[in-house]
This record gives C-alpha cells, sequence and structure tokens, in this order.
C-alpha cells in the first residue's frame, strides 16, 4: 500500500515506482520547430500563455574537459501543446532569443541555473521571467531538492518517466527522433502542469 505524501515529504525512488503514469503529452501535440516560419507561427500561438514550461536539451560530452556548444533543443510548452526548437537555423535562432527574452511571460522549470548559462553563451540574451520551480518549493517548506518527478509525484501522485537513453541521446542531430521529441516537449508540458498546480495558474490573454 502506497503511504501518502504528507506536506513537504519528498518521495523515493521506490514510493514513486509505484505510482501510476502521468499523462504525457502525445505526439500530435508536440511541434517540431526548426526554421524561422515555423518558429514565427509557434510564436504567435505562444502569445496566447502568460507563462510557460520551459527546458532545454544538449547533446552529451563525453570527454574530459569537453565543453558543449549547447543548448540545440529548446523546449516551451503551454497546457494544450508544446513546442521544440532546433536551434540549427539562424532565423529560428533568432526568433527563440526573442521568445526567451519577452518580458511579462513567466517561463517555469526545473534545474535552469545551467540551462541560462548555455542560452546566454549562445543566443546571446538573458532569458526573462525566468521561474526556479524548486525554489517555489523550499518556499512551502520542501527541504530536499524538487526535480520534476519529486514535484509530479507530490502535486499528482504519478510517477513521471524520463529515458535514460533518450536523455543521453545525440541532441545536435538535425534529424530528432519520436522518441526524443515527446521526451522534451514533456519536460517542458510537466513543468508547464507544476506550474499550474503551485496555484499560479498559466493565464490566457485576453
Amino acid at each position: 500500500m502506497i503511504r501518502p505524501f504528507t506536506e513537504r515529504t519528498v518521495p523515493g525512488k521506490e514510493e514513486i515506482a509505484l505510482l501510476a503514469p502521468f499523462a504525457r503529452l502525445a505526439p500530435d501535440r508536440i511541434a517540431l520547430v526548426s526554421t524561422a516560419d515555423q518558429a514565427q507561427r509557434a510564436g504567435e500561438e505562444l502569445a496566447a500563455s502568460t507563462a510557460w514550461g520551459f527546458d532545454t536539451e544538449s547533446k552529451p560530452t563525453f570527454v574530459q574537459g569537453e565543453v558543449s556548444d549547447g543548448p540545440h533543443v529548446v523546449q516551451l510548452s503551454t497546457l494544450d501543446k508544446a513546442w521544440v526548437f532546433q536551434l540549427h537555423d539562424e532565423g529560428c535562432r533568432h526568433l527563440v532569443a526573442q521568445l526567451l527574452a519577452r518580458p511579462g511571460v513567466t517561463k517555469a522549470g526545473f534545474g535552469l541555473g545551467d540551462d541560462k548559462k548555455r542560452i546566454v553563451a549562445k543566443l546571446g540574451v538573458e532569458p526573462a521571467g525566468v521561474l526556479e520551480l524548486n525554489h517555489v518549493f523550499r518556499q512551502q517548506g520542501y527541504r530536499k531538492d524538487m526535480g520534476v518527478k519529486g514535484a509530479v509525484a507530490v502535486l499528482f501522485n504519478q510517477r513521471f518517466i524520463k529515458s535514460k537513453k533518450a536523455a543521453t541521446s545525440n541532441w545536435a542531430n538535425p534529424k530528432l527522433t519520436e522518441s526524443q521529441l515527446v521526451y522534451a516537449a514533456n519536460d517542458a508540458y510537466a513543468a508547464a502542469r507544476v506550474y499550474h498546480a503551485l496555484g499560479q495558474p498559466i493565464g490566457e490573454r485576453p
């Protein structure tokens, strides 16, 4: 029997493994964005929301001293849809930079410190309105660091599944696999869901 999670308690791996799976975004609600035109359309859709789930992916480095030139992918999500932006195209990169620097929009996610540094280095912009969700949990009395798995378990009593194979895959590849898209999109989508459930609803612009 699964014991109920009390306030300020972060469940362990064994407890999380017993939970029902988190309902992820299906592929038909995930948009791959790799060109300036696609990025322009994505920005128009994202403009309807005042907060987005936010994450990035970078090609892993396996050689000692090797420096990552990531991020190679930026993910933004509302409660209904996620966009996975590839950064190969100069026009697409420019529009992604504009989205991340857009004022008045919260970009919520987990473990964003490194993401912010890489974005500044690669895109030349300081992301505006970034909300580290772990800090919100800290303010609510959770002493242990809260990642997306713990947050989903605490708030929804569900298990967020992350594929190690996808996590360590080549995010710089010009052609991403469906498993990569699902992985990347749902990291941002879960952040959007968590943000909303914390009582900071993702509002719709009038």
